[in-house]
């Protein structure tokens, strides 16, 4: 059985397709949620699916508990699904190719520290892009700078405000998100 544990700050819509996409079958599953806020609305959504939810500080992000806490679920990935906080070298060293990430925009273009959200959506609009899109990649030890695993671009041209990008992007998250991790964990040499 390959586990997948989800790492979330926010609202959780990404986490709720990726736990509701594995929640059938006897496939990969969705066996706990990571999360650094109290209030992120990506706990009830956890709840709704069974999930686990363990909440912890930044603290202890940084200090290794958060790392032994991840020995008991036995990772086969990590997903970081709108977590904003970056994730230490020694997880990612510990788990070397079995993080990911999904950013709103066609990396390189538009990473970085500060660069989430609606701020990207901003930036994307203030350049007078034609196209954004999202980017699935690997973590390291920089702000979105792992190597990418898939890209989905979308037309932009109609759009006047960050909000109307940030939908559309979240429509390619939607429809993407699961189906590539569901495509990692599928490769023959993915342990």
């Amino acid at each position: 059985m390959k586990n997948i544990v989800l790492f979330a700050s926010g609202s959780g819509s990404n986490a709720e397709k990726i736990m509701q996409y594995f929640s059938t079958g006897n496939g990969p599953r969705v066996v706990a949620v990571f999360t650094n806020k109290t209030t992120a609305g990506v706990i009830e959504k956890a709840l709704h699916y069974n999930v686990r939810t363990i909440i912890f500080t930044k603290e202890q992000l940084f200090n290794g508990e958060v790392q032994e806490m991840l020995t008991a679920y036995k990772p086969s990935l990590i997903v970081l699904a709108g977590f904003l906080l970056k994730f230490p070298e020694a997880i990612v060293k510990a788990y070397h190719n079995k993080i990911i990430n999904i950013h709103p925009a066609l990396l390189p273009k538009y990473g970085g520290k500060g660069m989430y959200g609606l701020h990207v959506h901003k930036a994307v609009l203030d350049n007078k892009e034609a196209e954004t899109g999202i980017t699935i990649h690997y973590v390291n030890e920089n702000y979105d700078e792992g190597a990418i695993i898939a890209q989905h671009k979308v037309n932009i041209n109609e759009c006047t405000t960050p909000e109307e990008i940030a939908l559309k992007v979240q429509e390619l998250e939607h429809k993407y998100f699961a189906e590539t991790i569901t495509r990692l964990l599928d490769e023959p040499n993915f342990q």
